[in-house]
């Protein structure tokens, strides 16, 4: 999780998921086609409700935003072959890459093409939609995805936008919240009580198989994708993902 900077407009000082807003450049047909691991016409089925953008262009948002917040990047080469960290040419390009996306260099698909790369969407599962209530002051809708970490990288803290970084088991970050420790607005709230059920990452990408979003928040109402769901249910595990 990150901790957003106490004296940015929105939401100071509030922790939350890495993230961002979808830039023009994530929906042109030269990002989409960048991209490998889920095909467009998928990605439409999948997330809907959008106006503006293909539904492709979230995806590339979250490559892009988990890069510039944490450091990571979800890529590939041309054949699929996941990058290797490890070797200097990909460590320092991954590096290049961040440096010039948070100059304005280019957009975010021009620079990883330039390293030969593409975004690897196999990973990314798409996990839950928040709209913003109409008493809200600023309004967004925010789609929240899950991967699992890719080998070799680790995320690092970045002080653009963020003040604090960490890794936390849910149900403790849960716990945190309730108890006034960490001030989160509902999307973060809501993705640690769901993230939580789980015993496991295993268990946890096992039930996203299908790709569907799992809950989502439209105006002060949550909905979830299975009557029976429980968010009180094995809320603070000791050991978790």
């Amino acid at each position: 999780m990150i901790r957003r900077n106490r004296n940015m407009k929105f939401l100071g000082g509030y922790y939350a998921f890495p993230g961002g807003k979808v830039d023009p450049g994530d929906g042109v047909p030269a990002a989409v086609a960048r991209c490998r691991g889920i095909a467009a016409s998928e990605a439409e089925a999948l997330l809907t409700g959008h106006e503006g953008v293909p539904a492709l262009a979230f995806w590339i948002t979250a490559v892009r935003e988990l890069l510039e917040e944490s450091g990571i990047l979800l890529a590939c080469d041309e054949t699929g072959r996941a990058l290797d960290p490890s070797t200097p040419r990909v460590k320092d390009g991954i590096e290049r890459c961040r440096k010039a996306l948070m100059s304005g260099e280019a957009p975010f698909t021009d620079l990883i093409a330039r390293e030969g790369w593409f975004c690897d969407l196999r990973s990314l599962r798409y996990l839950s939609h928040f709209i913003t209530p109409t008493s809200s002051p600023i309004r967004f809708t925010a789609r929240f995805f899950l991967c699992p970490m890719p080998a070799g990288q680790e995320p690092r803290l970045f002080t653009e936008e963020t003040s604090e970084g960490f890794w936390i088991f849910p149900g403790e970050g849960y716990r945190r919240y309730l108890s006034g420790e960490m001030k989160m607005a509902e999307p973060g709230e809501y993705g640690l009580g769901y993230l939580a059920q789980f015993s496991s990452l295993e268990e946890l990408m096992a039930a996203h198989r299908d790709g569907l979003h799992k809950f989502q928040g439209i105006a002060d109402r949550m909905e979830v994708a299975w009557s029976s769901f429980d968010w009180k249910q094995n809320r603070f595990p000791s050991k978790s993902l």
